[in-house]
Protein backbone atom coordinates (compact mmCIF):
# COMPACT_ATOMS: atom_id res chain seq x y z
CA UNK A 1 0.00 0.00 0.00
CA UNK A 2 2.88 2.37 0.85
CA UNK A 3 4.36 1.95 -2.62
CA UNK A 4 1.01 2.63 -4.21
CA UNK A 5 0.59 5.80 -2.18
CA UNK A 6 4.04 7.01 -3.24
CA UNK A 7 3.23 6.37 -6.89
CA UNK A 8 -0.05 8.23 -6.58
CA UNK A 9 1.70 11.18 -4.89
CA UNK A 10 4.33 11.28 -7.65
CA UNK A 11 1.65 11.16 -10.32
CA UNK A 12 -0.18 14.01 -8.60
CA UNK A 13 3.02 16.07 -8.46
CA UNK A 14 3.71 15.51 -12.16
CA UNK A 15 0.13 16.41 -13.06
CA UNK A 16 0.29 19.53 -10.92
CA UNK A 17 3.55 20.61 -12.59
CA UNK A 18 2.00 20.15 -16.05
CA UNK A 19 -1.08 22.16 -15.05
CA UNK A 20 1.06 24.95 -13.59
CA UNK A 21 3.23 25.10 -16.73
CA UNK A 22 0.23 25.25 -19.04
CA UNK A 23 -1.35 27.94 -16.90
CA UNK A 24 1.85 29.99 -16.99
CA UNK A 25 2.14 29.59 -20.78
CA UNK A 26 -1.47 30.67 -21.27
CA UNK A 27 -0.95 33.78 -19.15
CA UNK A 28 2.10 34.68 -21.22
CA UNK A 29 0.13 34.24 -24.46
CA UNK A 30 -2.69 36.39 -23.10
CA UNK A 31 -0.20 39.09 -22.07
CA UNK A 32 1.43 39.11 -25.51
CA UNK A 33 -1.92 39.36 -27.27
CA UNK A 34 -2.97 42.27 -25.07
CA UNK A 35 0.34 44.07 -25.69
CA UNK A 36 0.50 43.32 -29.42
CA UNK A 37 -2.55 45.32 -30.52
CA UNK A 38 -1.40 48.81 -29.42
CA UNK A 39 2.19 48.18 -30.51
CA UNK A 40 1.09 46.95 -33.94
CA UNK A 41 -1.17 50.00 -34.31
CA UNK A 42 1.81 52.20 -33.45
CA UNK A 43 3.96 50.46 -36.04
CA UNK A 44 1.43 50.98 -38.82
CA UNK A 45 1.04 54.64 -37.91
CA UNK A 46 4.80 54.97 -38.41
CA UNK A 47 4.63 53.06 -41.69
CA UNK A 48 1.91 55.43 -42.88
CA UNK A 49 4.04 58.41 -41.86
CA UNK A 50 6.94 57.08 -43.95
CA UNK A 51 4.58 56.68 -46.89
CA UNK A 52 3.49 60.30 -46.50
CA UNK A 53 7.13 61.41 -46.46
CA UNK A 54 7.70 59.49 -49.68
CA UNK A 55 4.71 61.21 -51.27
CA UNK A 56 6.13 64.60 -50.27
CA UNK A 57 9.49 63.56 -51.75
CA UNK A 58 7.77 62.57 -54.99
CA UNK A 59 6.22 66.03 -55.26
CA UNK A 60 9.54 67.71 -54.60
CA UNK A 61 11.27 65.57 -57.24
CA UNK A 62 8.58 65.92 -59.90
CA UNK A 63 10.12 66.78 -63.29
CA UNK A 64 13.67 66.40 -61.96
CA UNK A 65 16.05 63.89 -63.53
CA UNK A 66 17.76 61.82 -60.87
CA UNK A 67 21.32 60.56 -61.04
CA UNK A 68 22.45 57.04 -60.09
CA UNK A 69 23.02 57.99 -56.44
CA UNK A 70 19.64 59.66 -56.03
CA UNK A 71 17.91 56.76 -57.77
CA UNK A 72 19.63 54.18 -55.55
CA UNK A 73 18.67 55.98 -52.34
CA UNK A 74 15.15 56.62 -53.58
CA UNK A 75 14.68 52.94 -54.40
CA UNK A 76 16.09 52.04 -51.00
CA UNK A 77 13.44 54.22 -49.34
CA UNK A 78 10.66 52.66 -51.44
CA UNK A 79 11.90 49.16 -50.61
CA UNK A 80 11.98 50.05 -46.92
CA UNK A 81 8.35 51.16 -47.07
CA UNK A 82 7.22 47.92 -48.69
CA UNK A 83 9.35 45.78 -46.37
CA UNK A 84 8.01 47.59 -43.31
CA UNK A 85 4.42 46.90 -44.42
CA UNK A 86 5.21 43.21 -44.87
CA UNK A 87 6.97 43.03 -41.50
CA UNK A 88 4.04 44.80 -39.86
CA UNK A 89 1.54 42.34 -41.32
CA UNK A 90 3.68 39.45 -40.05
CA UNK A 91 3.80 40.67 -36.43
CA UNK A 92 2.57 38.07 -33.94
CA UNK A 93 4.14 39.38 -30.71
CA UNK A 94 5.25 42.79 -29.43
CA UNK A 95 8.96 41.99 -29.92
CA UNK A 96 8.38 41.72 -33.69
CA UNK A 97 7.95 45.49 -33.92
CA UNK A 98 11.70 45.87 -33.55
CA UNK A 99 12.20 44.60 -37.11
CA UNK A 100 9.60 47.05 -38.42
CA UNK A 101 11.20 50.10 -36.82
CA UNK A 102 14.70 49.02 -37.91
CA UNK A 103 13.43 49.10 -41.49
CA UNK A 104 11.69 52.45 -41.00
CA UNK A 105 14.84 54.02 -39.56
CA UNK A 106 16.79 52.96 -42.64
CA UNK A 107 14.06 54.24 -44.96
CA UNK A 108 14.07 57.68 -43.36
CA UNK A 109 17.83 57.89 -43.65
CA UNK A 110 17.54 56.98 -47.35
CA UNK A 111 15.06 59.84 -47.85
CA UNK A 112 17.46 62.23 -46.13
CA UNK A 113 20.20 61.04 -48.48
CA UNK A 114 18.05 61.68 -51.56
CA UNK A 115 17.30 65.21 -50.41
CA UNK A 116 20.96 65.90 -49.67
CA UNK A 117 22.11 64.62 -53.07
CA UNK A 118 19.48 66.65 -54.93
CA UNK A 119 20.47 69.79 -53.01
CA UNK A 120 24.14 69.18 -53.73
CA UNK A 121 24.95 68.78 -50.04
CA UNK A 122 27.14 66.19 -48.35
CA UNK A 123 25.37 63.03 -47.28
CA UNK A 124 23.93 63.43 -43.77
CA UNK A 125 25.67 61.86 -40.82
CA UNK A 126 23.86 58.71 -39.70
CA UNK A 127 22.39 60.02 -36.46
CA UNK A 128 19.58 58.48 -34.35
CA UNK A 129 16.02 59.56 -35.09
CA UNK A 130 14.43 62.24 -32.95
CA UNK A 131 14.09 60.74 -29.48
CA UNK A 132 10.78 62.45 -28.76
CA UNK A 133 9.09 61.12 -31.89
CA UNK A 134 11.04 58.99 -34.41
CA UNK A 135 8.59 60.08 -37.13
CA UNK A 136 10.28 63.50 -37.00
CA UNK A 137 13.22 61.96 -38.86
CA UNK A 138 16.94 62.23 -38.22
CA UNK A 139 17.99 64.19 -35.18
CA UNK A 140 20.20 67.22 -35.74
CA UNK A 141 21.58 67.81 -32.25
CA UNK A 142 21.67 66.34 -28.74
CA UNK A 143 19.83 68.34 -26.10
CA UNK A 144 19.88 68.05 -22.30
CA UNK A 145 16.52 66.74 -21.16
CA UNK A 146 15.17 65.77 -17.75
CA UNK A 147 12.36 63.21 -17.70
CA UNK A 148 9.81 63.49 -14.87
CA UNK A 149 11.40 62.03 -11.77
CA UNK A 150 14.60 61.17 -13.63
CA UNK A 151 18.11 62.44 -14.16
CA UNK A 152 19.15 64.88 -16.87
CA UNK A 153 20.62 63.23 -19.95
CA UNK A 154 21.44 64.18 -23.53
CA UNK A 155 18.96 62.93 -26.11
CA UNK A 156 18.90 63.35 -29.91
CA UNK A 157 16.29 65.79 -31.15
CA UNK A 158 14.99 67.19 -34.42
CA UNK A 159 15.38 70.94 -34.95
CA UNK A 160 11.85 71.83 -33.75
CA UNK A 161 12.01 69.73 -30.60
CA UNK A 162 15.49 71.08 -29.84
CA UNK A 163 14.04 74.59 -30.00
CA UNK A 164 11.21 73.61 -27.67
CA UNK A 165 13.56 72.07 -25.11
CA UNK A 166 15.93 75.04 -25.18
CA UNK A 167 12.95 77.38 -24.71
CA UNK A 168 11.77 75.40 -21.67
CA UNK A 169 8.70 74.08 -23.49
CA UNK A 170 7.49 70.51 -23.73
CA UNK A 171 8.79 68.60 -26.77
CA UNK A 172 6.33 67.12 -29.24
CA UNK A 173 6.56 63.58 -27.85
CA UNK A 174 4.94 60.54 -29.41
CA UNK A 175 2.02 59.60 -27.17
CA UNK A 176 0.64 56.10 -26.62
CA UNK A 177 -2.32 54.78 -24.66
CA UNK A 178 -1.38 52.74 -21.59
CA UNK A 179 -4.51 51.64 -19.79
CA UNK A 180 -6.66 54.78 -19.74
CA UNK A 181 -3.70 57.19 -19.80
CA UNK A 182 -1.83 58.77 -22.68
CA UNK A 183 1.89 58.86 -21.99
CA UNK A 184 5.05 59.35 -24.10
CA UNK A 185 6.03 56.08 -25.74
CA UNK A 186 9.29 55.98 -23.78
CA UNK A 187 7.21 55.75 -20.60
CA UNK A 188 4.98 53.04 -22.02
CA UNK A 189 6.70 50.11 -20.30
CA UNK A 190 8.19 46.88 -21.56
CA UNK A 191 5.82 46.45 -24.52
CA UNK A 192 7.32 49.53 -26.19
CA UNK A 193 10.97 48.71 -25.60
CA UNK A 194 11.34 46.69 -28.85
CA UNK A 195 9.72 49.59 -30.74
CA UNK A 196 12.39 51.95 -29.44
CA UNK A 197 15.22 49.44 -29.79
CA UNK A 198 14.49 49.03 -33.49
CA UNK A 199 14.90 52.74 -34.06
CA UNK A 200 17.87 53.28 -31.76
CA UNK A 201 19.51 49.84 -31.50
CA UNK A 202 22.25 50.73 -33.98
CA UNK A 203 23.32 53.53 -31.64
CA UNK A 204 24.54 51.62 -28.56
CA UNK A 205 24.45 54.48 -26.00
CA UNK A 206 20.76 54.90 -26.81
CA UNK A 207 20.14 51.28 -25.79
CA UNK A 208 21.49 52.03 -22.33
CA UNK A 209 19.33 55.14 -22.07
CA UNK A 210 16.16 53.31 -23.08
CA UNK A 211 16.87 50.52 -20.63
CA UNK A 212 17.05 53.17 -17.91
CA UNK A 213 13.89 54.91 -19.07
CA UNK A 214 11.69 51.91 -19.69
CA UNK A 215 12.96 49.58 -17.00
CA UNK A 216 14.26 52.08 -14.48
CA UNK A 217 12.51 55.12 -13.13
CA UNK A 218 9.50 54.81 -15.47
CA UNK A 219 8.37 51.36 -16.47
CA UNK A 220 10.86 49.35 -14.46
CA UNK A 221 8.98 48.83 -11.24
CA UNK A 222 5.79 48.01 -13.10
CA UNK A 223 7.63 45.50 -15.30
CA UNK A 224 9.42 44.01 -12.32
CA UNK A 225 6.15 43.82 -10.41
CA UNK A 226 4.45 42.11 -13.33
CA UNK A 227 7.26 39.57 -13.52
CA UNK A 228 7.18 38.83 -9.80
CA UNK A 229 3.39 38.65 -9.89
CA UNK A 230 3.46 36.17 -12.76
CA UNK A 231 6.07 34.08 -10.96
CA UNK A 232 3.99 34.15 -7.80
CA UNK A 233 0.88 33.17 -9.71
CA UNK A 234 2.68 30.23 -11.27
CA UNK A 235 4.06 29.03 -7.97
CA UNK A 236 0.72 29.54 -6.27
CA UNK A 237 -1.14 27.66 -8.97
CA UNK A 238 1.37 24.84 -8.84
CA UNK A 239 1.24 24.51 -5.07
CA UNK A 240 -2.54 24.78 -5.12
CA UNK A 241 -2.79 22.04 -7.73
CA UNK A 242 -0.41 19.82 -5.75
CA UNK A 243 -2.41 20.40 -2.58
CA UNK A 244 -5.67 19.63 -4.33
CA UNK A 245 -4.22 16.49 -5.85
CA UNK A 246 -2.82 15.24 -2.55
CA UNK A 247 -6.03 16.14 -0.74
CA UNK A 248 -8.11 14.24 -3.27
CA UNK A 249 -5.75 11.30 -3.05
CA UNK A 250 -6.07 10.95 0.71
CA UNK A 251 -9.82 11.43 0.78
CA UNK A 252 -10.24 7.74 0.15
CA UNK A 253 -8.09 6.61 3.09
CA UNK A 254 -9.01 6.23 6.75
CA UNK A 255 -6.29 7.17 9.27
Amino acid sequence: MTGLVILIVLAALVAAAVVARRSSQQRELDRQRAELEPVKKLAFEDITALGEDLQALDLDLAGRELGPGENADYQRALDAYESAKSAGDAMTRPDDVRHVTEILEDGRYAIACVRARVAGDALPTRRPPCFFDPRHGLSVVDVPWTPPGGATRDVPACALDAERVHAGAEPDSRMVLVGSQRVPYYQGGRAYQPYATGYFGAFSPMNVMFAGLMFGSFGGFDALGDGIGALGDGIGDGIGSIGDGIGDMFDGFDF
